[in-house]
Parts: C-alpha cells; structure tokens; sequence
C-alpha cells in the first residue's frame, strides 16, 4: 500500500483565509478508502487485489462516493477518517457508464458532509482544490484547464469530463472542490494535458452532475436503470488517425470472435468510425448488452468482417456469496 507519510509545498497546499468558507471542514469530509478484491475477480489481474484511494462522505448517514474501479468486486472495505478512525464498509453500487461507486460504511464514520455543487457553475481558468484524504496536506491548489469530451481506451466515455492541472499524485476517488467549498467532481485519472505550449500533467475528473439522475437507482438496485450497453472487451488507441485494437480482455466477447491486437477497426455496421469516441457510439447504438455487433477490420492489409456477440460487463463481475 501506497504510505500516506508525504506532504504538498507549502505554496501548493490551501490556506484557510483564501476562502470563504470552512477549509478544514470541507477537507475532512475525505476518507481514504482501502479495498481487497479475490484473485479470481475479472479485474484482479489489471487493477491488482488491493486497492487505494480516496472517498468523498456526501449524506449524513456517511454515505461515501469514490470511483468504482477502487471499489469495483470489493470483498472487505475500509475507511479511514481524518481522525484516523477506520471502519468497515460495504460496497453498494458501481455505475460503469459514469465511472461512481458508492460505499455504505457498516458503523458511524466521524467524518463532515461535502455539498454538492454543479460543474456548470465552474469556468476554464476558474482556481479550484484537489483533495484527498490528510487534510490541507494532501490538498492541493489547481486550476480547470478544459472541459472536454473524454474517450478511454476501456469502452468509456463522458460527453464533457473536467481536466485540471498541476496534477495530483493519489488522484483515485478525490474531491475537485469550488472556491465556494462545493463538490465538483470525483477525481479518475492521471493525464499528459498540453498547457500553453508545453505538456504537463494534469488530471481528469468525473463531473458530480453526472450523479444525480442516477443516484437514487443506484441506492435502490445498486445499479443504474438504464439498458445495460454492449460490451466487447477491446481496449483501443488511436494510431495515425486509425483506431487500433491495443489489446482484447481474456475471455471476453472479442478475444471469442477472434479480435486481435494490431486489428484496425474501420466500420462498425457499415458505418466508416472517425476515433476512439465515434466507435463506441456507433458500438452503443447498435442495441443493447447482448447484441451482435457487426465489425469490419483491416489485418496485415486484409479487409475482414467480424461479428462479435456483446455481453453485459456488469455480468462478468465477481460478486459476493451470500449465505
């Protein structure tokens, strides 16, 4: 497990008078999240079998938002509050379209409550906070430098996704937090952000406006309502404005259709893709989990065509033995 013994500069960390509202009340509403997931789960082997990073406690009742892949085929989780209290807590939902997991801790989590804000009411250039659990010390000053669509190679996407840098390094499941001291989003990712005229790292955060139409099915059926959309198990990139297969996920939809790495995708029924986001749009449309999905490649100069029956991901997700 990563040490949690680090500190930002000084002139990196937030200070209380910057801001108008509580700092220090706002940051320990952060709770670093600690999971174990079995051997045998589907993402063991790409994720690993113990997992960090952080939560967010959003209701009074402790329930706690992160992103789902730390929590993602769970079998024990742990929270730890800024006090140092650590208590054990059940995963409730993993949304796979947004990215969101919920956690229910299982006894009273001494920890203050993050309000919700809106990504609309922050601007490019705007100053926010990223945070982590451990206070002002693992909070750093940043700015939003984009809004922008954002596809990731895994069969993911979000319309408009927040990028802000300097970048911080226990990024998984933090607070992008307003000047106001209101919750923005839920840090996902480390990335390469071009900024001015030279590249520098950043992170990409998962809007909280995206929550909202779907939390309430989440805590009822720890799932969204929405039809679950075909899932083929690649993972892509784009090479020379062609979007290549990098990888395919064993045991998956594709690996079974006979997809392989270096495989250029061109055509999904019949129509030309233009990207990594234009793919998995046209993947979507095509119908529900469980559709087949009608692809034509290019291997070593050959055109093919390939069908591959989709499945619904969340199927294929280890889940606990109830007794």
């Amino acid at each position: 497990m990563e040490s949690q013994n680090w500190a930002f500069p000084d002139e990196l960390q937030p200070r209380p008078d910057e801001f108008a509202f509580d700092l220090d009340r706002a940051l320990d509403a952060l709770v670093l999240v600690r999971s174990e997931v079995p051997e045998q789960a589907f993402t063991a082997e790409i994720l690993g079998t113990e997992r960090l990073g952080n939560g967010v406690v959003i209701r009074e009742d402790g329930l706690v938002l992160t992103i789902g892949y730390l929590i993602t085929e769970a079998s024990s989780i742990w929270l730890t509050t800024q006090s140092g209290a650590a208590v054990a807590a059940t995963p409730l939902a993993y949304d796979q379209t947004t990215g969101f997991g919920l956690v229910q801790p299982l006894g009273r989590l001494e920890a203050t409550v993050l309000e919700r804000g809106s990504s609309h009411d922050v601007s490019v250039g705007d100053e926010v906070l990223l945070a982590g659990h451990g206070g002002r010390a693992h909070a750093l000053k940043a700015k939003l430098h984009a809004k922008r669509e954002f596809a990731g190679y895994w069969e993911y996407l979000l319309d408009e996704a927040l990028f802000t840098a300097p970048a911080h390094p226990q990024w998984g499941g933090s607070a992008l937090i307003s000047r106001e001291g209101l919750l923005l989003g839920i840090g996902s990712l480390l990335v390469q952000e071009k900024i001015s005229e030279e590249a520098e790292q950043g992170n990409m955060i998962v809007p909280i406006d995206l929550l909202e139409p779907i939390l309430d099915d989440l805590l009822s059926t720890g799932r969204s309502r929405r039809p679950p959309r075909p899932w083929l198990g690649i993972y892509t990139t784009e090479v020379s404005g062609h979007v290549v297969v990098a990888g395919v996920a064993d045991g998956g939809p594709a690996e079974r259709a006979g997809l392989h790495t270096g495989d250029v995708l061109l055509e999904v029924d019949g129509g030309r893709i233009g990207g990594m986001a234009d793919l998995f749009r046209r993947i979507w449309r095509t119908g529900v989990a469980g559709v087949e999905v009608p692809l034509t490649i290019a291997r070593e100069g050959r055109g093919m065509r390939i069908a591959v029956r989709s499945v619904d991901r969340a199927d294929l997700l280890w889940k606990p033995h109830l007794h």
